[in-house]
């Protein structure tokens, strides 16, 4: 499918745009599950300068949603309304402020970070090399692992909202809980500071290897998946209860359930979006009858289905009927 192309009419009252856009860009060239539709416009921005500008300019009406590395997040086969704004090399940077503090622009991987961090004897900040995805995907989700979280060392961000006002927050201002922050929706972030404590570069590297292995050996970081897909429950962990509702390996259209880690979903057979959504909620489905237990989706879902096509819980029914797409 193929939106209207405002581009050109945009275009007409941003004379000093200094970053790109584009019309009708497949979303699913970018994504890390290489499923989905197009953008109605893709902009990427020169910097957080430019992307003020953008904002301050474009309609009011105009729908935004940002998007890093594409780890996280599933489109939806009809493609995404308005804009879809994808940080670049403007907001890349990485900057050593001392023996323990950092600050980054929020398009730098996860992985980078860390190795930065490493190498600059700061410690505290290796569980990065474990997540997929960018900084801004993580401060959005809190994203943490081996028992650490971004909260723990984050201490400012800026972000630019809907409007085009720049903001500072304060790790207290993110109103952080599990895989949650509690900033509205339409912020942006560019820009964060990390602070973790003076260590010894080797120590912090080998610190890395390990949850390099670790993710090697448990987890499909060769597929085409979006990492994981369900936050943990209360006093659960996913997987187990994945594994427990017997969805292990299981199947809809060109998407599976990993038979490595289950709570990861992979396309391995030239999925659609709806193919990965249908099984993620066939999945939730599964587990709900079987130990009265509601998974909550860590994956972001965006944009629209086909037209005619259902999205969210309506898909599982299909499942149970056996209507739709096998």
């Amino acid at each position: 499918m193929a939106f209207a192309d405002p581009t050109s009419d945009w275009l007409q009252n941003l004379p000093d745009l200094r970053g790109r856009l584009s019309a009708n860009a497949m979303l699913s060239d970018i994504t890390w599950f290489r499923v989905g539709g197009p953008a109605q416009v893709l902009f990427t921005p020169a910097d957080e300068a430019d992307l003020v500008y953008f904002l301050k300019s474009i309609p009011a009406d105009v729908p935004v949603f940002t998007m890093g590395l594409g780890s996280n997040l599933l489109v939806r086969d009809g493609g995404v309304r308005g804009v879809v704004i994808r940080l670049g090399r403007g907001f890349g940077t990485i900057e050593v402020l001392g023996p323990d503090r950092l600050r980054v622009g929020t398009a730098v991987p996860d992985v980078k970070v860390a190795r930065a961090a490493g190498e600059a004897g700061i410690a505290g900040l290796h569980f990065y090399r474990g997540i997929p995805g960018s900084i801004g995907g993580a401060l959005r989700m809190n994203a943490g692992a081996h028992g650490v979280e971004t909260k723990d060392v984050l201490e400012y961000v800026r972000a630019v909202d809907r409007a085009g006002n720049v903001h500072e927050l304060s790790v207290a201002d993110m109103g952080y809980t599990y895989r949650h922050c509690s900033v509205p929706a339409d912020y942006i972030f560019t820009q964060a500071t990390f602070r973790g404590q003076p260590g010894e570069p080797s120590e912090i590297l080998k610190q890395m290897e390990e949850v390099a292995d670790y993710r090697e050996q448990n987890q499909p970081i060769r597929e085409r998946t979006g990492g994981s897909t369900f936050k943990n429950p209360n006093g659960h962990s996913a997987w187990k209860l994945v594994d427990q509702a017997g969805c292990r390996g299981l199947r809809v259209g060109g998407a599976k359930v990993s038979e490595m880690h289950c709570n990861f979903l992979i396309n391995d057979a030239e999925a659609t979006a709806e193919d990965v959504e249908r099984l993620g909620e066939t999945v939730r489905a599964r587990v709900k009858a079987t130990s009265g237990v509601t998974l909550n989706w860590e994956i972001i879902r965006l944009g629209e289905p086909v037209e005619g096509r259902p999205t969210g819980e309506a898909l599982a029914e299909l499942s149970n009927t056996g209507a739709g797409k096998q």
